[in-house]
């Protein structure tokens, strides 16, 4: 497997942190942070993943009003006047 060598610059207390854990683990700063990459990537592809699954379905039932979650309250305190009127 080949590899390459990529710089990052960090801050002191996160770079104290990563010896630290290397130290405890008795692993390599490197492998401390392709695990942390993997996982961060695996997080990614999960979110990216569920936004596609409900994809074809966003906006697919158009009620033709663009601000129902914003006139809620409104609707609400609307249709329980005209229900007590209707007593």
């Amino acid at each position: 497997m080949s590899t390459q060598i990529t710089t990052a610059r960090l801050p002191p207390e996160t770079r104290n942190k990563l010896v630290i854990l290397s130290r405890m683990k008795g692993k390599t700063k490197s492998d401390i942070i392709k695990d942390s990459l993997d996982f961060y990537y695996k997080q990614e592809e999960e979110q990216i993943d569920s936004f596609k699954l409900g994809e074809p379905y966003f906006g697919k039932y158009d009620l033709g009003e663009s601000n129902l979650s914003t006139t809620y309250k409104e609707r609400i305190t609307e249709d329980l006047r005209a229900r007590q009127n209707s007593y």
